[in-house]
C-alpha cells in the first residue's frame, strides 16, 4: 500500500472553496483505532458550519472534515480485537483532525460497528450521523410513546427522513414539514401528516403536538414553541434554535439541543433496523471527493432529499 493518499484538506476558515483536495500521508491507528479504507463519506449541514468557521473552538486547522464513514478495515491498532482487516464497518467520527473526507481514515473502533449487510458500502456511509442524531432526539431525550404527536421540520432532510421512520416506529403519529413534491416520499416512510411551508406557516396548520424535532433553527425555534402542549419539548438540532430553556419555560414548555455522539452500540441497533427492513436511508446524490466543495454548497442551498455521500 502507498504511503499517500488523496483527501479534502482545509487550512482556513470560509466558504466550500476552502475544501483542497491534495495529496496527503495515511495516517497510523493508534491503540484502540483501526485504519478504515473509506468507500463512502456522507456529508452533512454540520460539516458546513465547521467549515466556515462558526465554532472555531471545535476545529484545528489544517484538517481534514467529515464525521459520517463506511470502509473495509484495512489495519487494526494495539488493543482492537473487535474488528479485523477485511471487515465492513460504518461509523461516526469524532470531530477531530483526521476525517472521513479522505481514502483512508484512522477511527476509535468504539465508534464503528458492522455495516448493514444489504446496504453498498456507499450507501452505508450516508446513515451514521442521522440515524444517531435522530434516535438520540427521539427515543432518548424526547422518550416518544405510542401515541404520541411528533412534529418534524425539515422531514425530507438527511436527519429528518430517518427520523419520520424512527417516531413512527415509536408508535407517533408523525407530522412534517416539507415541499409539496416530497410528500409522497414522506408518505410512504410513514409520516400521517404533512405541512407544505412554502404555502402556509406550520403554526397555524398544526394541532398541538407533544414533541417537535426542528432541523432548521432560527425562526423556527419559536415558532415551534407555539405547537407544543403544555409540558411539550422543542429538541432542537440546528446551531442557530433561535430559542432556548428560558424562552420555552415561559410558555410552559422544555427545550433541549441534542448533540449525537459517537457509539458502535448504538449503531448495532441501527443495523438491525436496516438489515430488517424497518428503515431506509435515502442517497440523492453522490460526489467524487474531488468535488467535496460542490457537495457543500448542494447542502447549504437547502434542497437535498435525503442524505450526500463523497466516493473516493
Amino acid at each position: 500500500m502507498s504511503a499517500r493518499m488523496h483527501a479534502v484538506v482545509q487550512s482556513v476558515f470560509g466558504g466550500p472553496e476552502t475544501l483542497e483536495y491534495a495529496e496527503t500521508g495515511i495516517p497510523e491507528p493508534g491503540p484502540g483505532e483501526v485504519l478504515l479504507r473509506v468507500a463512502g463519506a456522507g456529508v452533512n449541514p454540520g460539516d458546513t458550519v465547521l467549515r466556515s468557521g462558526r465554532v472555531p473552538e471545535l476545529v484545528e486547522l489544517p484538517w481534514t472534515p467529515g464525521n459520517d464513514v463506511a470502509g473495509v478495515v484495512e489495519r487494526v491498532g494495539e488493543g482492537v480485537t473487535r474488528f479485523a482487516p477485511g471487515d465492513r464497518v460504518y461509523g461516526m467520527l469524532p470531530v477531530s483532525r483526521r476525517g472521513a473526507y479522505a481514502e483512508f481514515t484512522a477511527a476509535p473502533a468504539e465508534a464503528l460497528a458492522p455495516a448493514p449487510g444489504n446496504l453498498e458500502l456507499v450507501t452505508a456511509g450516508a446513515v451514521p450521523l442521522a440515524a444517531v442524531t435522530a434516535w438520540q432526539a427521539l427515543a432518548v431525550l424526547a422518550r416518544v410513546r405510542p401515541g404520541d404527536r411528533v412534529l418534524i421540520h425539515a422531514a425530507a432532510g438527511g436527519v429528518g427522513h430517518v427520523a419520520v421512520q424512527l417516531a413512527k416506529e415509536l408508535g407517533a403519529y408523525v407530522v412534517g414539514t416539507a415541499r409539496a413534491g416530497r410528500h409522497d416520499l414522506l408518505r410512504g416512510l410513514g409520516a400521517d401528516e404533512l405541512i407544505d411551508y412554502t404555502a402556509t406557516g406550520f403554526e397555524s396548520a398544526v394541532a398541538p403536538v407533544d414533541t417537535v424535532l426542528d432541523l432548521v433553527g432560527g425562526s423556527y425555534g419559536p415558532r415551534s414553541l407555539d405547537v407544543l402542549r403544555p409540558g411539550g419539548l422543542l429538541v432542537g438540532a440546528s446551531i442557530d434554535p433561535g430559542t432556548d430553556g428560558l424562552q420555552a419555560a415561559e410558555r410552559g414548555v422544555r427545550y433541549v439541543w441534542v448533540t449525537a455522539a459517537p457509539s458502535g452500540e448504538l449503531l448495532e441497533r441501527i443495523t438491525e433496523r436496516i438489515e430488517a427492513g424497518r428503515l431506509r436511508v435515502l442517497v440523492q446524490d453522490t460526489y467524487p471527493l474531488s468535488e467535496a466543495a460542490e457537495a457543500h454548497r448542494a447542502i447549504e442551498a437547502g434542497r437535498t432529499t435525503g442524505k450526500l455521500v463523497l466516493v473516493p
